[in-house]
C-alpha cells in the first residue's frame, strides 16, 4: 500500500455479514482505518435508505461492496449503480464488488462498477461452505435432515475466509485493478456429499433429501418464509446450480498465490467448534 491509501478509510458494506465480518477483523488486525457498513453500525447503513449512505462514505477511499439479500433480485443493478455514482462522487477511487458466479443477473452490477471511472476488482464467488454454519442450512443440518431442490450437480464450495482474505488483498494492494476472480474451492462436491463430509466430520448421522423445486418452495411457504426470499433461494439452487458452475476457478491462487481451503478442512474446523452439536 501507499502511505496515501494507507491512510484512507476502507468501508466494509455488509460488514456484519460472513464474508463482511472477516474481512473488517483482518482489516483491524493490520491496523487499517476500516468502517463498518450495516444497519446496526454506530454509523448505520442500509441499502433500502439512500439518506443513510453520504454520511457512511465521508473520509472513504475504498469500498467494499456487498449487496443484500444479492445481486439477483430486482433492482439490485439500479441500487448498486446508484450507489457506485455516490461513492465516485464522494472521492471513493477503489471499489471490490462481491458478485455470483453464474449468476447473469448479477454481471449487470459488475459492468456499472467496472464502468465507474476508478480501480475495481470482481470477486466471483461460488457457493459458500459457511452456508452449511452460519446460515440459513444450519438448522438442518443440527436436524439431521437437509432439503434442498438440486440434484447430481457439483458446486466447487468455497470458503468464506478465502473470500475474505482475497477481499483483503483487492482492498489495499496493488496489483488487483481490473481483474475479475473466480473464486472456488479446489474441489468439486455435489450437496449430497458435502452433507455426507459434515455428517462425517460430526459423527452425526446428517442426510440429504432432494425434492422438486415446487415442493421445497411450498415447504418454504408454509414456514413463512416471506415470497421474495422464497423466490431467491428457489433461483439459487435450480438456476444456478444447473451445471454451469460446475467447474473450479483459479481466483484464490492469482490473489494469494496458494490452493484454495479444502471443504472437508472446513468441516472438520466447524465440528471442532462444537456449532453442529445436536443438543
Amino acid at each position: 500500500m501507499t502511505n496515501e491509501r494507507e491512510q484512507q478509510t476502507i468501508l466494509v458494506l455488509g460488514g456484519t455479514g460472513k464474508t463482511g465480518r472477516r474481512i473488517v477483523e483482518r482489516l483491524q488486525e493490520s491496523g487499517v482505518p476500516v468502517r463498518v457498513g450495516s444497519r446496526s453500525a454506530g454509523q448505520p447503513f442500509d441499502w433500502a435508505d439512500r439518506a443513510t449512505w453520504v454520511p457512511v462514505l465521508q473520509g472513504v477511499g475504498t469500498v467494499y461492496v456487498s449487496y443484500y439479500p444479492d445481486l439477483a433480485v430486482p433492482g439490485a443493478p439500479e441500487t448498486v449503480g446508484a450507489f457506485t455514482e455516490l461513492a465516485v462522487a464522494s472521492g471513493v477511487s477503489r471499489l471490490v464488488l462481491l458478485s455470483g458466479r453464474g449468476e447473469d443477473e448479477a454481471q449487470a452490477s459488475e459492468k456499472l462498477i467496472q464502468s465507474a471511472g476508478v480501480e475495481w476488482t470482481i470477486l466471483r464467488s461460488s457457493w459458500f461452505s459457511q452456508n452449511f454454519s452460519e446460515d440459513y442450512l444450519l438448522e438442518p443440518v443440527l436436524g439431521g435432515e437437509v432439503v434442498l431442490p438440486v440434484g447430481n450437480v457439483p458446486e466447487p464450495f468455497v470458503d468464506a475466509d478465502d473470500i475474505a482474505e482475497v477481499a483483503v488483498a483487492a482492498l489495499t494492494e496493488d496489483g488487483h485493478a481490473g481483474q475479475v476472480y473466480e473464486l472456488t474451492g479446489p474441489r468439486l462436491l455435489t450437496f449430497a456429499q458435502a452433507i455426507a463430509e459434515i455428517s462425517t466430520a460430526t459423527g452425526r448421522r446428517i442426510e440429504f433429501v432432494q425434492v422438486s423445486s415446487a415442493d421445497y418452495a411450498d415447504a418454504l411457504t408454509a414456514d413463512g418464509v416471506p415470497q421474495g426470499v422464497v423466490e431467491l433461494l428457489t433461483y439459487l439452487f435450480t438456476t444456478v446450480l444447473d451445471g454451469r458452475n460446475a467447474h473450479l476457478g483459479d481466483g484464490v491462487q492469482r490473489a494469494l498465490g496458494r490452493q484454495p481451503r479444502d471443504f472437508a478442512d472446513y468441516a472438520t474446523d466447524t465440528a471442532a467448534t462444537g456449532i453442529w452439536d445436536k443438543e
